[in-house]
C-alpha cells in the first residue's frame, strides 16, 4: 500500500491544519493509502483533521518559535533555540532518517520543517514541501535576521530548495529564491454556510449577527468592556473563560461544534494575521477584523491580499484591550459579506502529490 508521511513543524497547530485538507483528499483518491504523521500534536487535535487510521509520532521535527500569547513572538529566544538544534544538526538528522528508514514512504510531505527534507533526500525518498512559508524566510526577515548563522541558513536553504517541489499556497510570502517553488490556490475546509442553524443551536436570536472571535497560538488577548458593542452582535468564541458571564458571548467548540464551524456561518470574523484564518475567510467571503502583529514577517504578505478578497481593517491592541470596536465592527457588518474565493489548493496540491503515491 503506498504510503505518505507527513512531517509538521512544532510552531503551531495552524500547519497540521493547513496540510490535513490534503491528506484527507489524497485519501480519498488513492485506496489504502497509509499516513504517517510526525508532529506534537494532541491525539484528539489530530483526530479530528486527518483521516481515520493514520499513525502518529509524537515526536518534534524541529522547534517552535517561543510567543507572548498570540500576537507576540520572543525573537531572542527562539533564535537561540533554533541554533541550539542547529548545533545537534548530525544527531537531529540521524534520528529522522531512521524514523523514515523504519517504514520507507513512497513520498514525504513537510510543512514545513526543514530537517526530514534532508533525511529523505539522502535515503533517496521523493519529498515535497508545502506551506505559506519557510523557516528561513522567518528567521531572516525577522528583526533578528542579522544574527542568523549563515551555516544554519545554508542548511535550511539548501533542504527547502533540494525538495522535488515547494508548493506555495495564497496567501504565501513570496520565497522568489526557490528553484523548485509552485504557486497553488488556497487551502480551505469544505463547511456549509448556514447560521439559522448556528443561532439555533446556540440559543442566539434570529435578529443577531454573528461575529467570531478567535486568535489561536499561545495565550490569549482579551477584549475589554470600556465600550458596548453593537446591540445586534453575539460573539462567539472558543475561549470559554472569555465568554462566561458576559453577555452577548456565546462558547463555542466541542462536538459538532468547532470554530469553521462557526467561521462558514458567521458574518465577521476577529482575528490576528495567520494562513488558516485567513484563508478560510476569504474562501468563505467574511470579513475580517484584525490585530496587527507588526514584527512577523509573513503578516504584510497575508494582509495584502486578504484585503484584495473581503472587507478588512485593522484595529489597534491598545484599542481592542480598551474594548473600542463598535465602530469597525459596524463599518466591517454594513460592508457585508464578498463572494468566496475558490479554494482550489487542495485538488491543484492533489494532482502534484498523487503521482508520487500511485508509483
Amino acid at each position: 500500500m503506498p504510503h505518505l508521511f507527513i512531517a509538521v513543524t512544532a510552531h503551531g497547530y495552524g500547519h497540521l491544519a493547513q496540510v490535513a485538507p490534503l491528506a484527507t483528499a489524497l485519501a480519498d483518491q488513492i485506496p489504502g493509502l497509509r499516513i504517517t504523521l510526525q508532529g506534537t500534536f494532541a491525539p484528539s487535535f489530530a483526530a479530528a483533521r486527518l483521516p481515520a487510521g493514520y499513525r502518529h509520532i509524537a515526536e518534534a521535527a524541529d522547534v517552535a518559535l517561543p510567543m507572548d500569547g498570540p500576537l507576540h513572538v520572543r525573537w531572542s529566544q527562539g533564535l537561540d533555540l533554533y541554533q541550539a538544534f542547529d548545533a545537534g544538526h548530525e544527531r537531529h538528522l540521524a534520528r529522522q532518517k531512521s524514523l523514515l528508514a523504519a517504514d520507507p514512504p513512497d513520498l514525504l510531505l513537510a510543512d514545513v520543517p526543514w530537517l526530514p527534507l534532508l533525511a529523505a533526500r539522502e535515503l533517496g525518498i521523493p519529498a515535497v514541501a508545502l506551506c505559506s512559508l519557510s523557516w528561513l524566510d522567518i528567521l531572516a526577515e525577522g528583526p533578528l535576521g542579522d544574527r542568523l548563522p549563515d551555516a544554519m541558513a545554508a542548511r535550511m536553504r539548501d533542504a527547502y530548495a533540494g525538495a522535488e517541489l515547494f508548493l506555495r499556497p495564497a496567501p504565501s510570502m513570496p520565497m522568489t529564491w526557490l528553484p523548485n517553488g509552485r504557486d497553488i490556490g488556497p487551502i480551505a475546509t469544505r463547511r456549509p454556510r448556514d447560521p439559522g442553524a448556528l443561532r439555533a443551536r446556540l440559543g442566539i436570536r434570529a435578529d443577531q449577527r454573528l461575529v467570531l472571535m478567535q486568535f489561536g497560538g499561545a495565550g490569549r488577548v482579551r477584549l475589554g468592556d470600556g465600550e458596548p458593542l453593537p446591540k445586534h452582535v453575539a460573539v462567539l468564541t472558543p475561549d470559554a473563560d472569555a465568554a462566561a458571564g458576559r453577555p452577548g458571548f456565546h462558547a463555542i467548540g466541542g462536538v459538532g461544534l468547532d470554530v469553521l464551524d462557526a467561521l462558514a456561518s458567521c458574518d465577521l470574523i476577529v482575528t490576528k494575521p495567520g494562513y488558516g484564518t485567513f484563508a478560510e475567510a476569504a474562501c468563505k467571503g467574511v470579513p475580517v477584523l484584525y490585530l496587527p502583529r507588526g514584527d512577523w514577517p509573513e503578516e504584510p504578505h497575508l494582509v495584502d491580499w486578504l484585503k484584495r478578497q473581503v472587507p478588512t481593517r485593522p484595529i489597534g491592541v491598545d484599542d481592542f484591550t480598551a474594548g473600542r470596536i463598535a465602530e469597525p465592527v459596524r463599518a466591517l457588518l454594513r460592508a457585508g459579506r464578498a463572494e468566496p474565493v475558490p479554494a482550489t489548493g487542495v485538488a491543484e496540491a492533489v494532482e502534484l502529490l498523487a503521482p508520487f503515491l500511485h508509483g
